[in-house]
């Protein structure tokens, strides 16, 4: 089994301005292992196919991630941030599947 280490980010909902609320990007940085390592090409519309992996990655989660599990969005992993099509909390971890490329807004800092 793999190992792992590397930034999980969240979408949090923030009040920046009076009753004005956006939603803001937050990565943190995480080990653990991975499960499952799998990719397939998807026929898109476009003339290359799209990548989308069903890679399983365990993290190793503290409380902030229990309580932001909802809003867990991507993992960046060799190199591309992959979306996250779903969660699963095994304590003392946190089971992550992965799909496609995630194309959404990606925190600057970890």
């Amino acid at each position: 089994m793999a190992k792992f280490y590397g930034a999980v980010g969240y979408v949090e909902t923030q009040e920046t301005g009076l009753d004005i609320y956006t939603n803001v990007p937050v990565e943190r940085m995480y080990r653990g292992d991975v499960e499952e390592n799998s990719r397939r090409l998807e026929n898109g519309e476009g003339v290359n196919d799209n990548v989308s992996i069903g890679n399983r990655i365990s993290i190793v989660a503290d409380a902030y991630a229990y309580q932001h599990m909802h809003a867990l969005r991507y993992v960046k992993w060799m190199g591309t941030a992959w979306k996250a099509t779903s969660v699963v909390a095994k304590r003392p971890r946190l089971i992550i599947t992965l799909g496609g490329v995630y194309n959404g807004e990606i925190a600057t800092n970890p």
